[in-house]
Order: structure tokens, then C-alpha cells, then sequence
């Protein structure tokens, strides 16, 4: 029974692999931001690190034994630029200050009561300079030709737009390649997922295919998740013991009919041998109908316990013809007329011609039994290997018209004298030749029976 794909386990499998693979991007999206900001903190770090380095190697001892820097003129054109983004100030190891780039700056880092440590310190500051800014920055020690110095550099925040910028520009080209990889990967899971579960979906459709005709089937269990494998193997012992319960009915079914044959036969011989009046006449039809029933639950014996030999080449005009001729003489006595109208060529079909012809018989035997007194039961044989045989009788109701094919339903109006196992035979023949049988409504009132055999089945 399909209970909706909402209780799939596939769905279900796939969802919360969406939802781990969704938390996951999340994850790594924010812990790559995170790291991308920490980048752009790092590489302005090293930057003025390397710059208080640069500058300490610029200081010199004069010969009065004071400090003083001496910058390349690249560097002094770069701090000496109009509005420059880059501050530093260098003071000696008593705090003096020894040499800046901009006076604020220089007034700022001389108020510290405390210069560098031994790690590095950072600080900031805010709306400073021509125009304000923002400025982070680094103090240092670094060794020179004039002693230890203790060397603040600082930059506006402004100046990082372009680190900022390449950061910013290598998170787009990935940008794209989060929700492609979100999703083939997610895609990858949900195929292994299936993959995982084809076992047991053809476990699921030999399942599907056991029934009183197949009860010796069992389920796989090579290959199915170790989840699965108990159900699968109690399962299997339940078709066990249907299987044994089927047998023994079967058994029962056959030995209780052929133990009824030989009494029915010796009862049949002796009221042939007797003359009467009409209660002997009542007597004989109640023998014939046992002996009809006793031979039905004989043939449904056989359906049930050997497989029909489907290699003959049955033509259905022939087998049609030869049903209608030797039941016509009883249809007579019944006050009905029996016709056939064979197919304008040779239809013939793969399969077990004694069947087939018990299957027409069934058809033809349960149509005149409803037909009125006077009309006509026809049976037609159509060239895509398709039997008909439609009578005049009240027809099936809609709501019956798939019940009446089981075994001993009769109906509401029960007018046959059948025990009901006519139809459900035809319909364990057709399905044993892989073709079906169905009822519809006769347009000229009625019932009409179609017997439809398979495509390939035509020979």
C-alpha cells in the first residue's frame, strides 16, 4: 500500500541529508568569513610589523650618541605624502621620542606611560588625523644601531580597502561554488541512498507477486540493509506456514473430491438403470450437480497444484467451434440459442488447450445458466486474440463485477445452480496464460465476458 512519499525512508533519508549537508554550508560559509576577516587583520599585522622592522634598521647612532632615523627616500616620500594613511613614531629606550611622521601621531604615542613589551601591542584610534579616520596600529620593540627602541606604526582603516577588496572579490568567485557543491553532493547522497535501497525495492516487488498461485516464493535477504534483514526473515517464516496451510487445503480439497467421484459414479450408474416418475427425474438433476461440483473442486486442485503446460498452439476459432457444438444440445434443452462467430482468420495463441477450452466452457455454461428462455448466448472470437460471450440475462452490478470472479460468490439473486467456482476458474486460467479476464455490460443488455490473452502469447 502506498503510504505517501512523506513516509518514504528514502525521503526521509534525503531530507535529513539535506538538512546535515545545509548546516554544514552554513558552517563552513561562516567559519571561510571568519577566516577571511582574521586574513585581512593578519596580513595589515605583518605589514606595520615589517614596517616598524624597516624603520628600526633606518635609525643610527650619531655622534653626539643620540638616536636618529635616516629613511630611504621612498619611504620618507611615502610618510611625507599629503594626507598619507600611514603614521609611525619611534622613541628610545628612556621614552624619548626620537623621530615621527606626524606630530599628532607623535604627541599621542609620547603620552603612553608604557612603550612596547616584549609582544607586540595593538591599539586604535579613532576620528585622528587630516581628514579623520580611523587608525589601527602595532607597537613594537626592534633593536637598531642606537639600542632597543620601542616603534608604533599605525595606518587608517581606509588604506585596507585593497586587501579588503581582493578578500572580498575571492569570496565571489566562490561565492558560486558553495550552493553547486550544496547541491551535487547532496545529489550524490540522495543516488548512493537509492542505490542502498534497490534491494530492498526488489524485494518489494517479488512481494508483490506472491499469492495463492506463488506461496512458495521468499524474500531475499543477500544484500539487504542488517535493519531490514529480521523483518525480511519473519516474514519469510509467516509464507512458510501459509504455504504449508495452502498445501494442506489443496490436499484436502483434492482427496475429499476424489473420495466423493467414486460413490457419486456408482450412484449416477444406478439411477441410470432406473425407470420413474419425476421425483427420479429431480434426483438425477441433484446427482448431476454434484458431480459437476466434485469435478470443479478437482479442477481448482489442479490449477492450485501444477503449473499448466503452456506450450500448445491453440487456435481459438477451432476450440470456440468445438465448445459451442458440444454444448449446444444442453443450451437447447435449456430453451436457449447458442451461436459462434469465429474471426475471418486463424487466431492462434500460446498456451494449454484443454484450459482454454475449460475456460470457454465456464463462460458459455455461465451465460446460458442466466440467459431468459428464448434469447441467445454469443460467442465471438476477434482477431487480436480477444473471446467474447455475451448472453441476454439481467447482468452484473457494477460494485460485483470484480467479485464475481472469486471462488464460491454467487451473487444477490443466485439464480444459477452453481457452487460459485466457475468464473474463479477462468480467471486462474487466464492469469496462469498471463492474460486477464473482465465482465462489462452487453449493449443489448446483459453481460458480456471478454477472455484476453497477451500480445506475445499470439503464435
Amino acid at each position: 500500500m502506498n503510504t505517501g512519499w512523506r513516509n518514504s525512508l528514502q525521503f526521509r533519508l534525503a531530507w535529513r541529508l539535506a538538512l546535515f549537508y545545509v548546516a554544514i554550508t552554513i558552517a563552513v560559509v561562516g567559519l571561510l568569513l571568519v577566516r577571511t576577516m582574521r586574513t585581512a587583520d593578519s596580513i595589515n599585522d605583518h605589514d606595520l610589523s615589517d614596517q616598524a622592522t624597516a624603520l628600526a634598521r633606518a635609525v643610527s647612532l650619531a655622534p653626539d650618541g643620540s638616536a636618529r632615523l635616516v629613511l630611504p627616500p621612498a619611504i620618507a616620500e611615502a610618510y611625507r605624502k599629503p594626507g598619507g594613511s600611514d603614521a609611525f613614531a619611534i622613541r628610545d629606550s628612556k621614552g624619548f621620542l626620537v623621530a615621527t611622521s606626524n606630530a599628532d601621531f607623535g604627541v599621542r604615542v609620547t603620552a603612553w606611560k608604557a612603550g612596547a613589551g616584549e609582544e607586540p601591542r595593538y591599539f586604535r584610534l579613532q576620528d585622528f588625523g587630516e581628514p579623520k579616520d580611523d587608525y589601527y596600529g602595532i607597537c613594537v620593540r626592534r633593536p637598531s644601531a642606537a639600542g632597543t627602541l620601542s616603534i608604533a606604526v599605525a595606518r587608517a582603516r581606509g588604506a585596507s580597502a585593497l586587501v579588503d577588496a581582493l578578500l572580498r572579490e575571492f569570496m565571489v568567485d566562490i561565492a558560486w561554488m558553495i550552493p553547486l557543491l550544496f547541491i551535487l553532493t547532496l545529489g550524490v547522497g540522495v543516488l548512493a541512498i537509492r542505490s542502498g535501497l534497490g534491494n530492498v525495492r526488489k524485494a518489494s516487488h517479488l512481494a508483490a507477486s506472491i499469492g495463492p498461485q506463488a506461496t512458495a516464493v521468499r524474500l531475499p535477504e543477500d544484500g539487504l540493509p542488517s535493519e531490514v534483514v529480521p523483518l525480511v526473515v519473519a516474514v519469510n517464516h509467516a509464507l512458510g506456514r501459509l504455504d504449508k496451510g495452502f498445501a494442506v487445503q489443496r490436499e484436502f480439497t483434492a482427496n475429499a473430491a476424489h473420495e466423493l467421484r467414486t460413490p457419486l459414479a456408482i450412484l449416477t450408474g444406478a439411477l441410470d438403470t432406473i425407470e420413474g416418475d419425476e421425483e427420479l427425474a429431480k434426483l438425477r438433476a441433484d446427482v448431476a450437480r454434484m458431480n459437476r461440483l466434485v469435478e470443479q473442486l478437482l479442477r481448482v486442485a489442479r490449477l492450485d497444484a501444477i503449473a499448466l503446460d503452456l506450450s500448445d498452439r491453440v487456435d481459438l476459432n477451432g476450440t470456440a467451434t468445438g465448445v459451442v457444438a458440444s454444448m449446444a444440445p444442453w443450451a437447447i434443452a435449456r430453451r436457449v440459442s447458442l451461436g459462434v462467430s469465429p474471426a475471418g482468420e486463424p487466431v492462434v495463441v500460446r498456451g494449454n488447450g484443454h484450459a482454454i477450452a475449460d475456460a470457454i466452457r465456464n463462460l458459455v455454461e455461465n451465460a446460458v445458466a442466466h440467459a431468459p428462455d428464448g434469447s441467445e448466448v454469443a460467442v465471438a472470437v476477434h482477431a487480436d486474440g480477444r473471446l467474447s460471450v455475451a448472453d441476454r440475462g439481467c447482468g452484473i452490478a457494477d460494485a460485483d463485477r470484480e467479485r464475481v470472479f472469486d471462488r464460491f460468490w454467487r451473487g444477490r439473486e443466485r439464480r444459477g445452480d452453481g457452487a460459485g467456482l466457475g468464473l474463479a476458474i477462468v480467471r486462474e486460467i487466464m492469469q496462469s496464460h498471463g492474460g486477464s479476464v473482465r465482465v462489462d455490460a452487453n449493449p443489448d443488455g446483459g453481460a458480456l465476458f471478454t477472455l484476453a490473452f497477451q500480445p506475445s502469447a499470439t503464435a
